[in-house]
């Protein structure tokens, strides 16, 4: 019971990722083509809300997690070249594969088999990085 308030946020973050249509593989290449808006607006609501969001929490002292443990937003360090170069391995591989991490999960829900390759691949990657991280620069 404890992850269930967890389990019904991603519950409804899926249903609003395929309702969105930002699953949608012909919808993420129109992005890529600069042929729609359609995923440009998605993203730009996410990023207001998210910058919304985290100046709430900073504001609100005393909002707590479920645990009960105090919400800290701690300020990042200096030097971008980090979020960068990360920005740009995701979005090459977003372009490669057409999919995020969100919209691999909503489409396995869904039963897509090609969603099952995708989440494969973002586990292997996920575990050949924790595997080099100590030789990676960082």
């Amino acid at each position: 019971m404890r992850f269930l308030p967890y389990l019904l946020a991603g519950l409804a973050f899926g249903f609003v990722l395929i309702k969105s249509e930002a699953a949608s593989w012909y919808r993420i290449m129109e992005m890529f083509h600069f042929q729609s808006f359609h995923m440009f607006g998605i993203m730009a609501t996410a990023i207001a809300t998210g910058l919304a969001g985290i100046r709430l929490l900073k504001r609100c002292d005393r909002l707590h997690t479920l645990e009960g443990e105090a919400i800290a937003i701690p300020e990042k360090p200096p030097g971008h070249l980090n979020y960068v170069l990360g920005g740009i391995i995701f979005g090459l591989g977003w372009g490669v594969i057409g999919l995020c991490p969100g919209p691999i999960f909503a489409l396995v829900g869904m039963g897509s088999i090609g969603a099952l390759a995708a989440l494969a691949g973002a586990l292997h990657g996920t575990w050949l990085y924790g595997y080099l991280k100590n030789r990676l620069p960082h």
